[in-house]
């Protein structure tokens, strides 16, 4: 492609993705032959006809967590974050890797295409279904290709168990490090950075996955999976708003540490099952700067360092400063400390700790975060959090109007109130094996198949999310 890194061209490839994204949701809200659907189309013929002309043909591809343009990629801006974000999930809902634009297309040819894209959204096998719907309606000008999974020389790998052990190394090596650290061992910053980079490499790739093991909740050992939880959480909203891989990775580790000024509490107060009297809870909020000097004694001491130090201080000083630790002067809150800060309290607030036995269903921990925006959370971070779990975060128990329990198995940006959902027991109650429905289904007479009734108590069920998650 020539001139790839022309600031038009880039300009051009942005104003695509984002128009593509428009028309799609037009599409799905009316048919596409509504005039509100035909004047996105339209736009955005403006905008690919010119390229197709002068480049001979445009290729969009998903390549991980971003789309390229005829093999350029191309770069993210906050203007068009939430459609890029859209249409990426849309591309990877429907298992499409690519679409192709061969010769000048006209716009009968696009509403056919949209018609394809649309039906296929009910069919167990989305990505043949739109193959099929392009075939059928004889367009010449657009080609579809199916999303590239990760792939080892034997063949496509079980990417769920590669999820799971990257998963677990991470928790594991976490739990080696405040180990090595409460017996006044020094450890290395050089091995976790290895660790984080695994994870953000998984999330690139396969970020629902890795972002479901976070449902995942180990009573025993809450510390350690706290710290791996905050940081997926931490990592994937960044790439939500932006951030370059190797911001990703620097997030990520500043993240997993964030709470390590805690391996210096004495045992019997974090493991205290009652609450706090005073005297107790002065010495909890002395983790932050305890979380400073350990991260500072660290071997292979960097810049890393000094950001995670800066995060380990900042986590519960909250975005109007009336958290803890008090400090006289202090200016906006570091970037990632505000990231973390949101992660720490959505993790937190639904897993089972010492003196919470029960934990906060997720619905419910993102309603009371709510409530912080602005005061304990920053606003404009917790509006991408929020649409990055969704309204029902993955692994949330739900009760369906059909009397069947299930557990929500994948979101869905357009219809956050309708996600996917692993059905694990059917209407009289029976356990049966999980098989996955989508809550956009529709009857034949245009009615919602199934809706969510309300979210439940997997502790009240007896429900192990593991069970079904891994």
């Amino acid at each position: 492609m020539a001139n790839k890194e022309s600031p038009e061209l880039s300009k051009l490839a942005k104003d695509l993705v984002n128009q593509l994204a428009a028309i799609i949701r037009n599409a799905q809200i009316h048919d596409p032959s509504n005039v509100a659907v035909t004047s996105a189309i339209e736009k955005f013929l403006s905008i690919i006809n010119p390229i197709i002309d002068s480049e001979g043909g445009v290729s969009l591809d998903v390549v991980g967590e971003f789309f390229y343009l005829n093999e350029t990629r191309v770069r993210y801006s906050m203007e068009y974050l939430l459609n890029f974000d859209f249409l990426l999930r849309e591309f990877k809902r429907h298992s499409l890797g690519n679409i192709t634009f061969t010769r000048t297309v006209k716009s009968p040819d696009m509403q056919a295409f949209l018609k394809a894209f649309i039906t296929s959204s009910f069919s167990p096998e989305p990505f043949e279904a739109i193959s099929e719907g392009v075939l059928l309606a004889g367009i010449q000008s657009i080609g579809v290709g199916v999303l590239k999974r990760i792939k080892e020389e034997e063949g496509e790998v079980d990417i769920r168990k590669t999820v799971k052990k990257t998963y677990f190394n991470a928790v594991s090596f976490t739990k080696g490090v405040m180990t090595k650290m409460q017996s006044g061992e020094k450890v290395s910053i050089k091995k976790a950075k290895r660790v984080v980079e695994s994870m953000v490499d998984l999330i690139l790739d396969q970020e629902e996955l890795l972002l479901g093991m976070t449902a995942i909740k180990d009573y025993d050992e809450y510390t350690y999976h706290h710290s791996v939880n905050v940081s997926i959480l931490s990592v994937t909203l960044g790439q939500r708003v932006g951030l370059p891989k190797k911001a990703l990775m620097e997030l990520g580790l500043v993240a997993l540490f964030h709470d390590i000024g805690k391996t210096e509490i004495p045992a019997e107060i974090l493991n205290k099952p009652s609450k706090f009297t005073e005297d107790e809870w002065t010495v909890i909020k002395k983790h932050p700067a305890w979380g400073v000097r350990a991260l500072l004694r660290m071997k292979g001491f960097d810049s890393t360092s000094i950001r995670a130090a800066i995060v380990a201080f900042e986590h519960h000083i909250h975005h109007d400063h009336t958290g803890y630790p008090k400090v006289k002067k202090l200016e906006e809150l570091d970037l990632y400390s505000r990231i973390v800060s949101i992660a720490d309290q959505y993790d937190g607030m639904t897993s089972s700790r010492v003196y919470a036995r029960v934990p906060m269903q997720p619905d419910k921990a993102l309603s009371l975060m709510m409530e912080r925006s602005g005061i304990q959370l920053d606003p404009l971070l917790l509006k991408f959090f929020i649409n990055m779990v969704g309204v029902f975060p993955v692994g949330t128990l739900v009760m369906l109007d059909t009397r069947e329990l299930g557990i929500v198995y994948g979101s869905n940006t357009m219809f956050p109130s309708r996600p996917r959902i692993m059905v694990i027991m059917d209407s009289v109650g029976k356990h049966i094996k999980g098989y996955v429905v989508d809550l956009t289904e529709k009857t034949a007479d245009g009615i919602y198949s199934r809706s969510i009734q309300k979210t439940l108590d997997p502790n009240k069920y007896k429900v192990n999310l593991a069970e079904y998650m891994l």
